[in-house]
C-alpha cells in the first residue's frame, strides 16, 4: 500500500489505462510508454494496466509509478457491457510483480450476482498473498435510476468494505454534503472515478477538489488524464490538489 499511497499525506492518484479491452486503443494508451512517462513526470502514484501490457510500459513502472494489474473485462460490443468476468488472477498481479490487484464489479443489473460472486472469491485470494485489491464499485443496471446518487453510490463503496476490498473506487455523487455520506459508510479508503472526458481542466479539478473535501483518499481518473493534450500537467495539477491540498485554481497555474 506504501507503494500506491503517498507516506507522507496518505493520499493517491492513480490513473486507470484498462480502457483498452473496452474502447480499444484509444487516444493517450495507444502509446502506452508514452503516456506512462508523462504520468511518472507528472507525479502519479500508480497506474492500473491489464496484464498483457506491463513489459511495454517501461522502467517508470517500479521505479516512479506503482503497478496495479486489473484482473476484470467486458467490451463496448457486449450485449452487455455492464458484464464484467474475470480474464486474470491475483496469482497473474503477483508473477508480474504488481503491488496490487484491481477487480470491477457493477450492482443493480442482471449478471450481479456473478460479479459478487467473482469479487469474493478474488478478495480471499489476495488476501491468502498478502496482494491490496482495489475494487471498482459502481450501481449501473436495469434496476439503477442513476449511477451518481447517493444511496446507490454508498452501497457500492459499502459492499467493497464488506467483500474484502482494501480500497474502493467509485463515482462522485455531485457535492460534498453527499459524498461525505458515502465515505463515512465505509471504513477502507474511498477514491473517485472520473468517468468520461470533462468540458474543462477546471472542472476536473473542481470535481477532485470537492471529493477530497469530503473525506477521499485520492482519485482514480483515467480518461481526464491519458487524453488530455498535455498529460504532465494535468496530473501534476490533480496530484497538488489531491497530496498537496491546493485549491484548484491555484493548481491550475502553470
Amino acid at each position: 500500500m506504501r507503494r500506491i499511497f503517498d507516506a507522507k499525506s496518505g493520499k493517491t492518484v492513480i490513473i486507470p489505462m484498462d480502457h483498452g479491452i473496452s474502447l480499444g486503443p484509444v487516444k493517450g494508451i495507444a502509446d502506452i510508454r508514452s503516456t506512462v512517462d508523462k504520468l511518472a513526470e507528472g507525479g502519479a502514484s500508480a497506474i492500473v494496466i491489464h496484464k498483457g501490457l506491463v513489459p511495454y510500459v517501461g522502467p517508470a513502472v517500479g521505479s516512479r509509478l506503482g503497478l496495479i494489474v486489473h484482473i476484470s473485462a467486458s467490451t463496448s460490443l457486449s450485449p452487455d457491457p455492464n458484464y464484467k468476468v474475470l480474464v486474470g488472477t491475483p496469482e497473474d498481479a503477483v508473477s508480474l510483480g504488481a503491488d496490487g490487484v484491481s477487480i470491477h464489479c457493477n450492482i443493480g443489473g442482471t449478471n450481479e450476482e456473478k460479479m459478487v460472486s467473482d469479487f469474493g472469491d478474488v478478495s480471499t485470494a489476495c488476501r491468502k498473498l498478502g496482494m491490496p485489491l482495489l475494487a471498482m464499485v459502481y450501481p449501473r443496471g436495469e434496476n439503477v435510476k442513476s449511477q451518481f446518487d447517493v444511496e446507490p453510490v454508498k452501497h457500492a463503496a459499502r459492499l467493497a468494505a464488506e467483500l474484502g476490498a482494501d480500497v474502493v473506487k467509485t463515482n462522485y455523487t455531485g457535492s460534498i454534503d453527499s459524498f461525505k455520506e458515502v465515505v463515512k459508510g465505509t471504513p477502507i479508503p474511498v477514491v473517485i472515478a472520473g468517468g468520461p472526458k470533462m468540458k474543462s481542466d477546471m472542472d476536473v479539478l473542481q470535481m477532485v477538489g470537492e471529493a477530497m473535501q469530503a473525506g477521499a483518499k485520492g482519485v482514480s481518473i483515467g480518461r481526464n488524464v491519458f487524453q488530455h493534450d498535455d498529460i504532465a500537467f494535468i496530473t501534476k495539477a490533480i496530484r497538488k490538489v489531491v497530496v498537496e491540498g491546493m485549491s484548484p485554481q491555484d493548481a491550475y497555474r502553470r
